[in-house]
């Protein structure tokens, strides 16, 4: 296994992770926290940054910002990108109108524009991992983006009817059954085989992702108090804990329903790996609460990786240099990461007849010594 890991490490040095950036709205702060993040070269020793937009966008953002040290070069297509320098593939040339800290249909087009470049190329292996500048899906959405967000476009480009979106922030992880649903929605959208399906793909992420060889999952509840034993609802009782079951009859670990509102307080959450969220705001207000600065939202259970910052277009604070980029940051890092991860888990899985060969080998030169 260590010899593995250091092979990889090699590899790494020589052939740096590729990481596509999509520059989000250009109206927002997704320009200013890739630049801030790009902007540690230290970053560099481990990756080749590919963003997905064009010169004269960044170069605009840049003297924003008085970045004056954020040095780039500008390539066709991300095949010319030079290894361990930030490259623009220009997406576009012509000239931009910009009217910061607000989503225009002009805005939307250029996210457009940047993420099916990216995604395109993804798929094609030019870049190794995704990660996602913030788009707002009200701009982006006047411009003929037909979906409620990143993480269902990707699953539909995956041919897939759902992914898994996780919130991570070190070993805080958190899915969610339900994404960007409305409230009234979200009872009527839970059903055993879906917390089921959900729990499959949280656990399968666990393994291959972040390399957690027995996963255990805190499933929550959906009503107050997990409906404190039917007074608040039936959901636990007809669907939550059926679900679970189900769950542990094919030798998953997960537990639960707990009540949400006491959990992330509670030292019982450092027993999980992961929670298991029924709905959007459930999970991810108390992630945010406890991880906004440098959380990353992970989009899971899909062939490729793509994370993002968990934080929006900020459209408030556009153009004004306050943006933190930590979030950004963590979330190149993160990707990095589970490429990694996968890699190695990939490699010392590929031939176990050749490891099992080898330990039979010296276990006969051991009993010849013996003898």
């Amino acid at each position: 296994m260590e010899k593995e890991k250091e092979k990889i490490k090699e590899e790494g040095r020589a052939n740096p992770i590729r990481v596509g950036i999509s520059i989000g709205d250009i109206n927002g702060i997704g320009p200013e926290v890739v630049i801030k993040s790009l902007a540690d070269n230290r970053l560099l020793l481990d990756c080749t940054p590919i963003i997905y937009a064009s010169s004269k966008t960044i170069s605009f953002h840049k003297k924003t910002l008085n970045e004056p040290e954020f040095n780039y070069q500008t390539c066709k297509t991300a095949n010319e990108a030079v290894n361990r320098k930030i490259n623009i593939v220009n997406v576009w040339n012509e000239e931009v109108q910009f009217d910061l800290g607000k989503g225009t249909e002009s805005s939307g087009k250029y996210a457009f524009l940047s993420l099916e470049r990216a995604t395109e190329d993804l798929a094609s292996g030019k870049i190794d991992v995704l990660v996602t500048a913030p788009i707002s899906k009200e701009a982006i959405g006047k411009a003929g983006f037909q979906f409620p967000g990143h993480t269902e476009y990707l699953a539909h480009l995956a041919g897939k009817e759902e992914a898994l979106m996780m919130m991570v922030s070190g070993s805080l992880r958190v899915a969610l059954v339900t994404t960007h649903l409305p409230l009234k929605d979200v009872s009527a959208a839970l059903t055993r085989e879906k917390i089921v399906s959900k729990i499959k793909e949280l656990d399968s992420s666990l393994r291959k992702d972040f390399g957690i060889q027995r996963p255990r999952i805190a499933v929550f509840g959906v009503n107050p108090h997990a409906s404190e034993n039917g007074k608040m609802g039936t959901e636990e009782a007809e669907i939550i804990t059926p679900a679970i079951n189900m769950a542990k009859s094919e030798d998953l670990l997960a537990f639960g329903p707990f009540p949400a509102d006491g959990f992330f307080g509670s030292p019982i959450r450092s027993q999980y790996d992961a929670v298991l969220a029924m709905y959007h705001d459930q999970g991810l207000a108390a992630f945010k609460a406890l991880a906004f600065e440098d959380g990353v939202n992970y989009t899971a259970g899909l062939p490729i990786v793509r994370t993002s910052p968990d934080h929006g277009t900020a459209f408030d604070i556009a153009g004004k240099n306050e943006a933190n980029p930590q979030s950004m940051r963590s979330a190149i890092y993160l990707a990095m990461d589970i490429f990694k991860t996968r890699k190695f888990l990939k490699e010392a899985g590929a031939n176990p007849l050749q490891i099992q060969e080898s330990q039979q080998r010296k276990r006969g030169d051991r009993q010849h010594e013996i003898e």
